[in-house]
């Protein structure tokens, strides 16, 4: 930038701002100061609501009549309607980017939605002048969910639409904080720390974590468990079976509000678990890993994208009891060997000092269209 002329003005756009889509604005609002940051942010709750409804509750907002020279948004924001309704935003360069996708999410209830939040994905991806995935497993099922989708719909179908999209798309995750690669090489703990750090919803797959701790007390496997993460009103039922069964072994159960306990309590496990369904990106196992903690994750989703494959467990969706027995029986041959170096498996890749420059070539490569 010249010397004399003003930083760039960029409006980020957050319909439902989760704790992961907050720590991701925020780090990038704080990190690149090249730029005059404005956001516009919704509470994470009533979604289907937000996810259809954010243009009507941004409606009179002064910021979307002012003059900006690119646009951050989140997938959950309806971006074709948004630039619709405000003349500004149209012309406007426009980034959107995709925690998740909608197309491989169904619906809690019935275990399959409608295709409407799908849908403003879709329109939300044409729309922008460049589309950001936060893992390579985020962009392939959405394109897969869009062909899917094309090929449900009776007739009039544009063809190539996918193929359209992944032509200005890239991949470009959620940065970790440097400060949090912490971990150094040890041996196992005498009695071996085991973390599950996700939300606490269905999704995150509790009652496989419950089935893993079973078959590890079956097999005789001595451990320490800590459950935490962010938690809501309602929980699985599998929380509170973990909690009476496995009270004895449990070191924290609960949400860790303080940033600098929780990367602590990281950095005194020796593994950190996932036994999610759906993780687009895996933040919460990517923290573990940063700070030492040895991956057991499933082979699914995102995690063969940076989690070697000797600490991977076989994916087995229809058979919990399965899966679970899989993830103990690797657990077990891991804890019988000597502690894998933290070479084997730091997520350098993730650093913030790596990913930041990469938004900055996106933003750049807009800015000066």
């Amino acid at each position: 930038m010249a010397v004399g002329n003003p930083a760039p003005r960029v409006l980020c756009l957050s319909a439902y701002e989760a704790a992961s889509h907050r720590q991701w604005r925020e780090c990038l609002q704080h990190h690149l100061t090249g730029y005059d940051w404005h956001s516009l942010t919704l509470p994470p709750r009533h979604f289907r609501w937000r996810i259809r409804g954010n243009p009507l509750s941004w409606l009179n907002e002064p910021l979307l009549e002012e003059t900006w020279d690119l646009v951050i948004a989140t997938s959950m924001v309806d971006l074709a309607t948004l630039r619709g309704i405000q003349p500004a935003l149209a012309r406007t360069p426009a980034i959107a980017y995709f925690h998740e996708n909608q197309f491989a999410y169904p619906d809690r209830r019935t275990g399959q939605g409608s295709n409407e939040p799908g849908i403003v994905n879709l329109y939300t991806a044409l729309s922008a002048d460049r589309v950001l995935f936060n893992s390579a497993w985020n962009r392939r099922s959405l394109m897969d969910g869009v062909e899917a989708l094309m090929r449900k719909l009776p007739d009039h179908k544009p063809r190539n639409l996918a193929q359209r999209i992944e032509a200005r798309s890239e991949v470009v995750p959620v940065p970790i904080d440097d400060a949090a690669f912490t971990g150094e090489d040890r041996a196992w703990s005498p009695v071996p720390h085991l973390v599950w750090n996700h939300r606490w919803e269905y999704d995150k797959g509790p009652e496989r974590l419950l089935a893993i701790l079973r078959a590890l007390r079956h097999e005789g496997e001595a451990f320490r468990i800590s459950v935490v993460g962010q938690q809501f009103r309602s929980a699985p039922d599998a929380f509170e079976a973990i909690r009476t069964e496995f009270s004895e072994q449990l070191v924290h159960f609960g949400f860790l509000a303080s940033q600098e306990a929780y990367r602590a309590l990281l950095g005194e496990a020796d593994m950190v678990l996932s036994t999610a369904l759906h993780d687009f990106q895996g933040l919460a196992v990517l923290e573990g890993m940063a700070a030492g903690a040895v991956p057991v994750v499933p082979d699914r989703l995102a995690y063969p994208e940076y989690v070697p494959a000797e600490f991977r467990y076989g994916s087995n969706e229809a058979d919990v009891a399965g899966e679970a027995a899989g993830a103990a029986a690797l657990i077990g041959d891991l804890l019988g060997k000597s502690r894998p170096a933290i070479d084997t498996f730091r997520p350098d890749a993730y650093r913030m000092s790596r990913v930041l420059p990469r938004y900055e070539r996106a933003f750049s490569a807009l800015l000066s269209s």
